[in-house]
């Protein structure tokens, strides 16, 4: 097994975009738990916790930043929030039809 400098074997390496877009999930989803969400995309829980730890700008031990609205004018937070809801509801879609897809082609396909 080929190791990268510094990454443990076993541990996997994911996309910025991919842990941006699992915190996002973790969020739009108001009566889900980290535990779900995490298992929903195959990561562990802890791994889950950290990424949103990260994102909110608080690392284990240490203090947490300001929130952005508090360091940027609010007219321009409120359209970039109101962008970001949009694009949540399209993703939260497209990931309900794929559900759907996918327990369809499950129950076709018995291996």
């Amino acid at each position: 097994m080929v190791r990268e400098i510094g990454v443990p074997v076993g541990m996997k390496h994911y996309p910025a975009e991919f842990k941006a877009d699992a915190v996002a999930l973790c969020r739009s989803k108001p009566g889900a738990t980290v535990k779900s969400v995490a298992a929903d995309l195959g990561v562990n829980t802890e791994t889950l916790r950290n990424w949103i730890k990260a994102a909110d700008g608080r690392h284990p031990g240490g203090h947490s930043a300001p929130p952005a609205a508090a360091r940027t004018g609010g007219d321009d937070v409120q359209a970039e929030l109101t962008a970001a809801r949009k694009r949540i509801r399209e993703l939260e879609e497209e990931r309900d039809i794929l559900r759907k897809a996918a327990r369809y082609f499950a129950t076709e396909t018995r291996w």
